[in-house]
């Protein structure tokens, strides 16, 4: 099960959820902190089309995610950089087979975390 608490950063209230070992930051509330709710999305889309970004996150998968599908990610990180290049978190779990949905199908999506943590 899940457990989330907040902690302030600076007058910033930012949740974590801990799932088993591990702690997972809320992205969304520190964008949101910086920039207001109604950019919070785009600039998680333009972080997560960003080639460092796709290439930080295949090598992470290809770590630790058998499953996961390097073909679709090779066309991703080739694409990525490009001004034509759109990409978002479910077409990224969806495509690539990433791991946090295999661990967290009884869950929230990746995308409806990074919307609603």
């Amino acid at each position: 099960m899940n457990k989330t608490s907040i902690i302030n950063v600076q007058g910033v209230d930012i949740a974590i959820t801990k799932h088993n070992q591990d702690d997972y930051i809320c992205l969304t509330d520190m964008i949101k902190a910086k920039d207001g709710e109604s950019r919070a999305a785009d600039i998680i889309k333009n972080w997560i089309r960003n080639r460092v970004t796709i290439e930080f996150l295949g090598t992470w998968e290809s770590f630790y995610n058998p499953n996961f599908k390097v073909v679709e990610f090779d066309h991703f990180r080739k694409e990525s950089g490009l001004p034509t290049f759109t990409m978002s978190v479910n077409n990224w779990v969806e495509k690539t087979n990433a791991s946090y949905q295999k661990r967290h199908k009884q869950e929230r999506s990746l995308s409806d975390s990074f919307r609603n943590c």
